[in-house]
């Protein structure tokens, strides 16, 4: 496809947030009605895990995929696919009725939100580019800002006893007219430079990847354990052990919302060497606190901690000449999700052998090591 850019309008950083919040909207529908979804095919917690690796493996195998797709086609035309695709799938989680069906559409829906997830921040990186300033942060920002609305939408619904179809009915005509208003100002191109379709990481690319995937293994774990150690080590009932998640998730959220900002001030290198060191102390903070109002203070720094350093590495992607945009993203994306799979399972069988606390130092480690290796990474000092 020809590489002819057209001048940088400023209604891409709208469509581009769009895009993000609709991501969230959309993961966070389906997340939230899990539980219901669980009884009403009555599978078990084994099974569960199973349905929850299909939805994984869609999502990764999509990854590469897209990104050559996006290359040959553009973002605007495989964004318009992969939306309708999630928007179809959302309203038929309220109405499947066996694992395999349920095994199936999650496929599809990993699909769609795999392709989805790729190409919106290939599309964040070249409107970063040709912006000329830190956007990516608030990119992100407004994907966190839909998960938190999503799952709040959907809280607020089932209490007002609305049934599940009425509600996957009503998240998808929001994402639809999300999609709907961002689509004329999603880019026709998938690369400000010439390269081929599909390539392995390599160079800088590598780096930025591992960094990813340890950051992104990071945000799992704590999404899926934090809940339990409150519980476990801290005495917390289930609603207080609830705020692990939340703190979590809001300060995350405001850190990227106001992260280019922050940026713009003090440059790329400060703000990504201080959030991996502030993500590492609050998780330890969380971990050898003895009181459960300093373990929430906890994980309210490590959301602060972890808010910008993935955004920092997608525009570090996005600058790097070893592969074009295109190519570089979609490794990037994929090395990313496959953390956020491992994490909690790796967590899972450390603790087997030691002990809850023990594994989440070594998630601690792992987020310093993520940090020391990021000063081999090439970002903006000012």
């Amino acid at each position: 496809m020809s590489l002819k850019i057209c001048p940088f309008n400023k209604r891409e950083v709208l469509a581009t947030r769009l895009l993000f919040l609709c991501a969230g909207l959309a993961t966070a529908t389906w997340a939230s009605l899990i539980p219901i979804i669980k009884t009403r095919i009555g599978i078990d917690e084994s099974t569960l895990g199973f349905l929850l690796l299909c939805l994984g493996a869609g999502a990764i195998f999509a990854m590469p995929i897209s990104g050559a797709l996006a290359t040959k086609y553009g973002c605007k035309r495989i964004l318009q696919v992969s939306g309708i695709l999630i928007v179809v799938c959302l309203p038929i989680f309220a109405l499947v009725n066996s694992v395999v069906s349920l095994a199936v559409l999650l496929v599809l829906f990993g699909l769609s939100i795999g392709t989805t997830d790729c190409v919106m921040n290939i599309q964040a990186v070249l409107v970063e580019e040709r912006s000329k300033m830190p956007l990516m942060s608030g990119f992100h920002g407004f994907y966190s800002l839909g998960g938190i609305v999503g799952a709040g939408a959907v809280a607020v619904l089932l209490i007002a006893t609305f049934s599940a179809i009425e509600i996957c009915l009503a998240m998808a005509l929001v994402v639809l007219l999300c999609f709907l208003i961002a689509r004329g100002d999603l880019l026709p191109f998938a690369s400000q430079t010439e390269g081929p379709a599909f390539a392995l990481p390599k160079g800088p690319v590598v780096l930025i990847g591992v960094i990813c995937f340890a950051m992104f293994l990071a945000e799992g774990t704590v999404l899926d354990w934090s809940g339990i150690y409150l519980m476990d080590y801290q005495n917390a009932s289930n609603g207080m052990a609830a705020l692990g998640i939340f703190s979590f998730s809001i300060t995350m959220t405001l850190g990227r919302l106001f992260g280019d900002r922050i940026i713009t001030h003090f440059g790329q290198r400060v703000v990504l060497t201080i959030s991996g060191l502030t993500a590492s102390l609050g998780l330890l903070i969380a971990i050898a606190s003895m009181n459960f109002y300093l373990a929430l203070f906890g994980y309210v720094l490590m959301g602060i901690g972890c808010a910008n350093v993935v955004p920092i590495m997608f525009s570090a992607a996005g600058k790097q000449t070893y592969m074009s945009q295109a190519t570089a993203i979609p490794a990037v994306t994929t090395l990313g999700y496959v953390g956020v799979l491992m994490g909690p399972a790796s967590v899972g069988q450390i603790a087997h052998f030691t002990s809850l606390a023990a594994a989440l130092v070594v998630i601690a480690i792992l987020i310093t090591t993520a940090t020391m290796l990021s000063f081999f990474v090439k970002v903006s000092r000012v």
